[in-house]
């Protein structure tokens, strides 16, 4: 029997208070086999897999698009736009992971309407599900037992007067009938999960995921091959943290040229409350409690409404992922948040409907990758185009995704030779660097990193009041955002716990009650799709280090660390089956052991307007 120890000993926290370090020990009942996943263990070495069927099906389109929320649909539209214009036939296809389009969407959600004006002028006698505008701003410093109140004047990034609120997932559902009607095909519940590439190393195409793979990593009797869909140009639009994108990053050296992506959690629920509370328009925005100074996060608060004029709130908080305390649960933060004197009474005898959560890119200018390679591009929230002051990404997703739609469409259609079989839209770099979408993040780039600084919350706001409000981003330095998020976390021993108020069932709620209201269902004989480099890593260096932050900042209840068999020590689980596909989990492990992968099309969760 293998013992290994972490001794553990007091040491001072934060605060200078005595904090105690567990010791734990491990056997090797702590560590079971977990991942079984082909990208771990290739199948050409599993002798279960020899004499399998892998011949794939091909099917040949003008331009595949991956990922069928705002960008995916934008793009799909704007290329059977200028196709009709331009008399020309084009095939045009979507693939989505999610069973039905905007089922994975979630967001706020605050719409600026510029691009879908441009895009579909006429989305009024369409029918766009776009039925609450902006009649009220608020915004306020929370204390404790006390708001304080903070102005937001014109040109402010919470100034929101002609925007729309909007439940985004039925937008995005629009958005899919309006393709659809142009004719693009859109193929839901299909994951597209691995790049193919033509022999001059330009990417030619996606595959969609194998079906029918046992939990154990072997084929089953209704084992079926993926299909290949290859293309000219390849749009990725999967949205933030994009499995795919990571792996082109790497391919063709994306990101040499800019930082590391830095990136936030949004947690999200959808309530219905007493009519005589709902003030259809309003939007509130708060920052400080229950956030620590030096955490970066606010609240949201929108009073929606919807076709049947259902008064309805949805309300979230956002935590920046760049945290230090291993022991923060953004859950229980958000779940916490809803205790203040000024959120409780809005709550008491209303209805939760909704939860879900997802991660957000908030690297901003500085983290923009090259947005073009040969074969394909980037649109979207895949590459990072929100505006995180103003908590706002949809348009500017759209908008990118017009922009690279109309630069593939004139590449396709030029007389300008390809130096590779796939096309190369470079000119969509150009444009966007000339669009509004690039001023709108030149003006806001030191914003976010400003909150960095030894003031914390206090800094950014004094930053934000004196550099954007007044000069609209137009000083001459640019901030860093100093590395990674997973790197920032520290040691458990050098900080200290939190202590969270139990979930009341009212207000509050424990975590799989919340999970069960997100309609998440995955096939539950297949390989876990969260796999991991090294299954004795999460015992031996995330629990013995970091006390296991995996358990609190997944907000799905993904991940356990639960006692052995004997006893005698822990051992590491994953419930794949919760997923909510935020991708948290493979941003902020601190040892980058954990990478989320494509799951069987169709699992996930089942947001309704979300």
């Amino acid at each position: 029997m293998v013992h290994g120890f972490v001794l553990r000993a007091f040491n001072r926290g934060q605060n200078g208070c005595l904090v105690f370090k567990r010791l734990y020990s491990w056997t090797e009942q702590s560590f079971p086999k977990i991942t079984t996943h082909y990208t771990v263990y290739p199948r050409d070495k599993d002798p279960r897999w020899e004499g399998v069927d892998m011949e794939r099906a091909v099917d040949e389109v003008d331009v595949v698009i991956v990922g069928g929320g705002p960008a995916g649909m934008s793009a799909a539209i704007r290329l059977k736009q200028l196709a009709a214009l331009h008399e020309k036939e084009m095939r045009i296809c979507v693939v989505e992971k999610a069973a039905e389009i905007g089922g994975h969407t979630l967001s706020g959600a605050c719409l600026e309407l510029g691009p879908l004006n441009e895009l579909i002028p006429d989305w009024k006698e369409r029918g766009a599900p776009l039925h609450t505008p902006v009649t009220e701003d608020k915004f306020a410093l929370l204390t404790e037992n006390y708001r304080i109140p903070l102005p937001i004047l014109p040109g402010m990034p919470m100034h929101n007067h002609g925007n729309m609120i909007v439940r985004l997932g039925h937008f995005v559902q629009w958005l899919g009938s309006q393709a659809e009607e142009l004719g693009v095909e859109i193929y839901p519940g299909i994951a597209a999960s691995e790049i193919l590439y033509h022999e001059d190393g330009s990417v030619k195409g996606v595959a969609t995921n194998d079906v029918g793979i046992a939990k154990d990593g072997s084929p089953k009797d209704t084992f079926a091959r993926g299909m290949e869909l290859h293309a000219k140009c390849t749009i990725f639009a999967e949205g933030c943290h994009g499995h795919l994108a990571k792996m082109l990053y790497k391919k063709f050296n994306l990101r040499t040229e800019c930082e590391p992506q830095t990136y936030a959690i949004g947690l999200k629920e959808l309530w219905e409350i007493d009519p005589a509370k709902h003030r259809p328009g309003r939007i509130e925005h708060t920052v400080g409690w229950p956030l620590e100074r030096t955490t970066y996060g606010g609240s949201f608060l929108y009073h929606v409404t919807d076709e049947n004029k259902t008064p309805l709130i949805a309300m979230g908080l956002v935590i920046g992922l760049d945290y230090r305390n291993p022991f923060i649960s953004p859950y229980k933060e958000f779940q916490r948040w809803k205790l203040h004197p000024s959120v409780k009474p809005l709550l008491e005898g209303a209805k939760r409907i909704g939860y879900g959560a997802r991660a957000l890119n908030e690297g901003g200018l500085q983290s923009i990758p090259k947005l073009t390679f040969p074969g394909g591009c980037l649109v979207g929230c895949s590459p990072g185009f929100m505006n995180v002051p103003k908590i706002k990404g949809t348009h500017n997703a759209m908008k990118s995704a017009m922009l690279a739609a109309e630069s593939i469409f004139d590449t396709i259609n030029s007389d300008i030779k390809q130096e590779t079989v796939g096309v190369n839209p470079v000119v969509y770099e150009e444009r966007i660097r000339n669009s509004c979408v690039w001023k709108e993040l030149q003006s806001v780039r030191n914003v976010r990193p400003s909150f960095s600084s030894a003031l914390g919350l206090y800094g950014g706001l004094m930053y934000t009041g004196l550099f954007y409000v007044l000069g609209r981003g137009k000083e001459p330095w640019t901030f860093t955002h100093h590395g990674a998020d997973h790197r920032k976390l520290k040691p458990a021993a050098q900080c200290q716990p939190v202590d969270y108020p139990k979930p009341d069932g009212k207000i509050t709620f424990d975590l799989l009650t919340s999970v069960a209201l997100t309609g998440t269902n995955h096939e539950g004989d297949q390989p876990p799709h969260l796999t991991l480099m090294d299954d004795t890593v999460p015992v031996k260096q995330n629990l013995a280090v970091f006390d296991g932050p995996e358990g609190r900042f997944c907000p799905a209840g993904v991940y356990e660390y639960v006692p052995t068999e004997d006893g005698q020590s822990k051992k590491f689980q994953i419930n794949a089956q919760n997923c909510i596909h935020c991708k948290t989990c493979d941003i902020k492990d601190p040892s980058q052991n954990i990478n989320w992968v494509a799951p069987e099309g169709g699992g996930g969760p089942a947001y309704n307007g979300m």
